[in-house]
């Protein structure tokens, strides 16, 4: 299931998930159920155990959808075990030199691709039943993300995009509003432009462009500009806005 749902993931045109804080199994597996086409399970801002991790993997899995782990840092044991644990891919944040494009894919692929820490006694590689071979040859397809958020980013883009292995490139909107000058101003124009450059020169590595979006008008802007992978909310901001919506409803 998992290499199916990556090749249908790097081929299909347009996909859209969301960032998930949840530690409930459950609420991955009606995100997966409702149709999204991934999500992203977030360490980084999350507070969810490396245990529970496994168990919303499975449910994402569940519902035949890709489970992507945004890990902390640029971490070997941070990327080794969001792997190891049967992540799809990981999204990794704060990229904002080709040392560190270079540096993730190092740690996230085997050999000879990079240079992963060894272990074939993972969830990943079915607990070591999966022959040695074919664990090998598939972790090395997970898909590679990462997130440019900053100026200095914008500064060695081109450097940045020059790292083979690199399946998607994240524009993180609101931080890089802030760097720009313009904090939570994410539609301003020099943010857009920014942006804007970055989907087109993406478009000519023939790499896929990701971004945040809240509104269904900016996943319809960014999806018309180019955007292939769309990060929709964070799943207890569109439960709060829901339960909004019903207590302004009943009080009418």
């Amino acid at each position: 299931m998992k290499k199916s749902l990556i090749n249908k993931f790097k081929e299909k045109n347009s996909n859209v998930g969301m960032f998930m804080k949840t530690s409930d199994p459950s609420f991955v597996e009606v995100a997966a159920l409702a149709g999204f086409d991934f999500v992203i399970l977030d360490y980084e801002h999350g507070v969810v155990s490396h245990e529970n991790m496994q168990n919303l993997i499975r449910a994402a899995y569940l519902g035949n959808t890709l489970p992507i782990i945004r890990v902390a840092e640029i971490n070997e044991s941070n990327i080794g075990k969001a792997l190891d644990i049967g992540a799809a891919g990981i999204q990794v944040p704060q990229v904002t030199l080709k040392e560190d494009a270079i540096k993730i894919i190092e740690l996230s692929k085997f050999h000879p691709v990079g240079n992963r820490g060894v272990c074939r006694f993972v969830r990943a590689a079915n607990y070591s039943l999966m022959p040695q071979k074919e664990y090998y040859e598939n972790a090395n397809k997970s898909i590679v993300i990462i997130q440019l958020e900053g100026k200095k980013a914008l500064e060695n883009i081109d450097e940045i995009l020059e790292v083979k292995g690199i399946d998607v490139v994240f524009i993180g909107p609101y931080d890089l509003s802030q760097s720009l000058g313009v904090p939570g101003d994410i539609f301003n124009e020099k943010v857009v432009k920014e942006m804007k450059q970055i989907v087109e020169k993406c478009k000519q590595k023939n790499m896929l462009v990701g971004t945040f979006v809240d509104t269904k008008e900016g996943m319809e802007f960014w999806k018309n500009s180019g955007v292939q992978y769309i990060a929709y909310s964070v799943d207890v901001g569109i439960f709060a806005e829901k339960c909004q919506e019903i207590i302004k409803n009943a009080n009418r």
